[in-house]
């Protein structure tokens, strides 16, 4: 049986501005950094058989915190991404429902119709995460996997572990700056053992 141990990134410059990242990039907060150094003391004592990061900055810059003590490598994969959204990224929520109010509409309101013509969709981001799964089950049967990502690609697994359609996407929890998920995959199976949990913080 494999346990993933799944973590969104550390706050970071444009979380506190509320602009929107994608696959562009900013620096961690000193609360990103420090959340992650206490999220990697609650895990000082789990066995890990991996460490596999987004190759985004900020997600690497988390596992580094998280995962200073420990000698195993970080290993990347594209497909933790976040959701490429083109004209988006570096814009504010606010900028972005003034240029785009239909697709910001359906972004957060409909998100089984939301498309962007220079990203990806939902389903899009679904399908690369459902894509990795099956192949860590293949490489990495048994164990604990520790994997740093992104918000959206949470939301997206968390559909995938209930067989929820995309239009729950923004169901609860919110995913916080390195909260930790942990998912039981067995016989075909995902099974939420904890959700977007942040004790270490609070």
């Amino acid at each position: 049986m494999l346990h993933l141990y799944i973590i969104r990134h550390g706050e970071t410059e444009w979380n506190t501005e509320k602009r929107m990242q994608g696959r562009l990039d900013s620096d961690l907060t000193e609360k990103g950094k420090n959340d992650a150094l206490l999220l990697g003391e609650r895990l000082k004592d789990t066995v890990f058989e991996r460490i596999i990061s987004s190759p985004s900055k900020r997600t690497i810059d988390t596992a580094l915190h998280v995962c200073e003590k420990r000698q195993i490598p970080i290993e990347t994969d594209e497909r933790l991404m976040e959701i490429a959204l083109g004209e988006w990224q570096g814009k504010t929520e606010e900028e972005i429902k003034a240029l785009f109010p239909a697709q910001y509409d359906l972004y957060w309101n409909y998100p089984s119709m939301y498309e962007n013509q220079e990203g990806e969709s939902f389903i899009d981001v679904m399908d690369r995460v459902a894509s990795f799964l099956k192949e860590l089950v293949d490489t990495t049967p048994v164990g604990n996997v520790l994997v740093i990502t992104h918000g959206v690609v949470l939301k997206t697994l968390y559909l995938l572990c209930r067989n929820a359609p995309i239009d729950r996407l923004w169901d609860p929890p919110f995913m916080h700056g390195t909260s930790l998920t942990i998912v039981k995959l067995h016989n075909g199976k995902k099974e939420l053992m904890l959700e977007g949990c942040m004790a270490h913080c609070w």
